[in-house]
């Protein structure tokens, strides 16, 4: 037995698991606000088995992992466990190898009814569903139900990648990354306990359908969506494809109602727009560059994309708007301490080390504005991507200072790198313009599921562990409580860090100070 499975099997028991042991290098990352942990040296190769490495101060608790049986099972639909499922009902090591891997994607932590909770949207499989892990439940096994599987329409839902939690509505909003019209957000009503009232998604047809992945809500009720919709090959990498939006509801507190979306457009030098058409003819344009050079920052504007409540097109509609794309935007949050005025967001890039075109190893962006509503901003690159730190993904913060960011850099270039993928720490303190410090908080491994994925897959399950659904917060489910409005102070008894371990035995841990 591999030394990962003996620590999951330890956490499949509840035991907390302390790794600082494990780490090689000692450096320390600090910023005003706190946080201080240890530094791994470097991450995982692409070899066999690898154990999770945590830095120096840092243990990890698993809460549920894909074995884990639902409490409430749709068992016609093959939704019965936690991160597994069966096309069609059947045994869960379903014919001719596995069962299918959902992929627990992003976290949102609530306190409500006197619980604590955590819901994710699950985006792997023939369908998507949202669950919920109830984290006073002692018993793993009467620890997560099914929040919902199906549409208020009956139809099942699409797979799940991002998910918020809107004070206003009182719902938990979904995204599905997948082009029109598959992909857009779905709302799920709950109840002051934290139950479904009716165990059905309410799809938002206004918020437009794309391929949206991040979504957050900012203190005016705005909601903000990242969309990761890769684009076309061309000769050294991959097309700008993919848009940041801001939708600005007529009613806050209903989004049914309509609203308008808007999406962001980066201006050049002149004051004229970095438009899609520009970069799908020269996707090698030096603004691209630019873009990914540091102590650069660009105008940015918002421009409406639509207006009304009938379902759209977004991406197509964005770039007929003359909105600016990206390579691979996907998850951003707010800066706590600026009024919502400063929002970051993570570019993922071309994941193949073989791309030669501008900004391929992605970037993590600062868009600032006088206020969550303003039309104006600059946008700047807060950290560029190369070979060894890329594939940025989801991101939190975790104090007021210092910024979580993790990688998907993808099997591709876990083999071109000879390197599974990190968690970065970033501390913002410094000078303006000059690379941050980023400390590596986690070397993730990968698990002997994983590694059966990578080499022996039946084609319906991805390969190495992916790190996602970084999430640190105090559950705090009032308008006050909105990721972005207090400073985190992790570790102090309220403010809980998560994270998932997306692909293989998928495995949601808790982060905790080490013993």
């Amino acid at each position: 037995m591999s030394s990962f499975h003996k620590v999951a099997l330890l956490g499949a028991a509840g035991v907390t698991i302390t790794v600082s042991a494990l780490v090689a290098g000692q450096l320390a990352a600090t910023a005003s606000s706190g946080l201080s942990i240890g530094n791994v040296a470097s991450a995982n190769p692409r070899q066999g088995v690898q154990n999770n490495v945590l830095a120096p101060g840092l243990g990890q608790t698993s809460l549920a992992w894909g074995s884990l049986p639902l409490v409430n099972p749709d068992k016609a639909a093959g939704i019965t466990h936690y991160g597994y499922v069966t096309s069609v009902g059947a045994p869960l090591t379903q014919d001719p190898k596995e069962a299918f891997k959902t992929e627990p994607d992003k976290n949102v932590y609530l306190v409500m009814g006197g619980h604590h909770y955590l819901f994710q949207g699950h985006e792997g499989g023939p369908q998507g569903y949202v669950t919920r892990i109830d984290l006073d439940e002692p018993d793993p096994a009467r620890r997560v139900s099914l929040v919902a599987a199906t549409d208020t329409d009956g139809k099942n839902l699409p797979t799940l990648d991002g998910i918020t939690w809107d004070p206003f509505t009182r719902q938990l909003l979904v995204t599905a990354e997948s082009k029109s019209p598959a992909g857009g957000v779905w709302a799920i009503t709950l109840d002051d306990s934290g139950n479904a009232t009716t165990g059905k998604a309410a799809r938002l047809p206004a918020l437009g359908s794309g391929g949206y992945e991040g979504v957050q809500i900012d203190e005016a009720g705005n909601v903000w969506l990242v969309e990761d919709i890769g684009g076309s090959a061309v000769s050294g990498g991959k097309r700008p494809h993919s848009f940041v939006y801001r939708f600005t509801p007529g009613d806050p507190g209903d989004l049914s109602k309509g609203g308008k979306l808007q999406a962001l457009q980066v201006q050049r030098a002149n004051g004229s727009a970095i438009t899609a058409t520009q970069l799908a003819t020269d996707p090698a344009d030096p603004v691209i560059t630019d873009l990914h050079t540091y102590g650069r920052s660009f105008a940015t504007t918002w421009v409406t994309v639509h207006d009304g409540t009938g379902g759209f097109d977004a991406t197509a509609s964005a770039a007929d708007a003359d909105a600016t794309p990206f390579k691979r935007p996907e998850n951003g949050v707010f800066r706590p301490g600026t009024g919502f005025g400063q929002f970051y967001f993570t570019e993922t890039g071309d994941t193949s080390a073989s791309s030669t075109l501008p900004g391929a190893y992605g970037a993590v962006f600062r868009l600032s504005q006088d206020s969550p509503n303003a039309l104006k901003g600059r946008l700047s690159p807060v950290v560029i991507g190369d070979k060894e730190h890329t594939g940025f993904d989801n991101i939190s913060f975790v104090t007021k200072d210092q910024l979580m960011v993790v990688e998907d850099a993808g099997d591709t270039l876990h083999t071109q790198r000879n390197a599974l993928d990190s968690g970065y720490l970033v501390d913002l303190d410094g000078k303006e313009g000059k690379a941050k410090q980023l400390t590596r908080w986690l070397a993730e491994g990968r698990d002997a599921s994983a590694l059966y994925d990578a080499t022996t897959s039946p084609g319906y399950n991805d390969g190495d562990n992916e790190v996602t659904g970084i999430h640190v917060s105090d559950g705090d489910a009032s308008v006050g409580g909105l990721l972005g409005a207090a400073s985190p102070r992790p570790f102090d008894g309220t403010w809980r860090m998560f994270w998932t371990q997306q692909h293989g035995d998928n495995v949601t841990w808790e982060v905790t100070r080490g013993r």
